[in-house]
Parts: structure tokens; C-alpha cells; sequence
């Protein structure tokens, strides 16, 4: 039975419901333009992607009339200012699994392609941080995500080889970095619509909860 040492986490639709919040950030901008766009196409197109990304794709498709390093700032200082004063709920049964893991002496970490500044905001507020060993996020690697340097990062630094690793991500842009760092990732994704999408995950589970009790299975520690 393979033993695993490490869990890695991906953050935003993993372990805190944070998509509907990042959501509603852009919503406030493209007002102001007069602009708005559906929850479900925000999922479904922008989900899991880095906001230098996903701002150079809203600014051409609605053709906002700013220039793309004002339009990232002005993003960014949404994200600061709510993550500061908002709470961000945990997603179903992530405090759980994160406790079940830690308690079993496995190493824990998140890699996210996130800003270093909003997760130390989020985790400040949410009381996470105690619980990781490790954070990678957007601010260290050069690549983010899809590109696989975050998960080759974290295992580097955890001093662990990848086999001895697991991920878990929500979106397809998450799913490609994993796998392409070889590592085993299952995908958390309660939308079943959303599952051919994630296809190339190891394994598909609707919950947390589900997923470990899977890797109780199948997995040493």
C-alpha cells in the first residue's frame, strides 16, 4: 500500500468558498462600465485561473476602455479590501480533512495561484495558517498555474518525492499543473456538469469528506 506524507491543497473552490466573492469583485468593475456577466460564466470560463490572466481575457472580451496594469490593480485592491473585512466560509467538510490529515502526522500545504497577500488575509482571519507546513502561492513561482513549477516547488521544499504526495483541486487549470508535476490529484467538484472538464483527475469526489475516506482506503500514513 503506498504511504503518503503530504497533502497539498489547492485554496479558492478547494478548502474556502472564495469563487462567488471573486465573482462579485468583477461584477463591481464591469458596472462601471455598464457591464455584467452570470455566475455560471464565471465558473465556467474564469474559475481556477490567475487574475493577470483572467483580467487581460475580461478587458479584451468586453472591451474595457483601461489600461491591463490599472485594471489588475484595481482588482487587486477589491480582493484586499474584502478579504480584509469579509469572511470567506470554508468549503464543506475542509476544516475536518485538514485536522484528519494533520493529525495523522502528515505534512500539509497549500499551493495556490493566489497573491501571498491574499491568503495571509484569508488565514488571518480564518485561523488556518497554524495547520500548514507550507505555502506556495502565485508570488513565488515565475509559471502559475497551469504550469507545474508551483507543485514542483512545494514537493522541492517539502524535501519529499511525489509519489509520497497527493493534491487536491477543483478546476481543470489546477488539474493540469498537478498532473504535470506527476503527482496524483483528485478533483473536488460537487457540479456534476463540471466533471467531464476534469476528466484527467486521478480520481472525481463531491466532497472532502468523500475523498478521504477514499485515501483511507487506498493509502498508508
Amino acid at each position: 500500500m503506498q504511504k503518503l506524507k503530504a497533502i497539498l491543497f489547492d485554496l479558492d473552490g478547494t478548502l474556502i468558498d472564495s469563487e462567488y466573492f471573486h465573482y462579485q469583485c468583477w461584477l463591481e468593475i464591469l458596472d462601471t462600465f455598464s457591464l455584467s456577466m452570470t455566475y455560471q460564466e464565471w465558473v465556467s470560463t474564469y474559475a481556477g485561473y490567475p487574475l493577470p490572466i483572467n483580467s487581460k481575457t475580461i478587458k479584451e472580451k468586453y472591451n474595457l476602455d483601461i489600461d491591463l496594469s490599472e485594471l489588475i490593480d484595481w482588482r487587486e485592491r477589491l480582493s484586499k479590501t474584502g478579504f480584509f473585512t469579509k469572511d470567506i466560509n470554508l468549503m464543506p467538510y475542509a476544516l475536518e480533512t485538514i485536522q484528519f490529515f494533520k493529525q495523522k502526522g502528515l505534512k500539509l500545504a497549500v499551493v495556490t495561484a493566489s497573491p501571498r497577500t491574499d491568503v495571509e488575509l484569508i488565514f488571518a482571519r480564518n485561523g488556518l495558517s497554524s495547520y500548514f507546513d507550507l505555502m506556495i502561492t502565485r508570488t513565488d513561482v515565475t509559471l502559475t498555474k497551469p504550469d507545474p513549477e508551483c507543485y514542483n516547488t512545494c514537493c522541492q521544499k517539502l524535501g519529499l518525492e511525489k509519489d509520497e504526495c497527493l493534491a487536491f483541486e477543483d478546476t481543470i487549470n489546477g488539474l493540469k499543473a498537478a498532473k504535470a508535476a506527476n503527482l496524483v490529484c483528485y478533483a473536488i467538484q460537487s457540479d456534476a456538469s463540471q466533471h467531464p472538464k476534469l476528466a484527467i483527475a486521478d480520481k472525481i469526489f463531491k466532497d472532502l469528506k468523500i475523498a478521504t475516506e477514499d485515501i483511507e482506503r487506498h493509502f498508508a500514513f
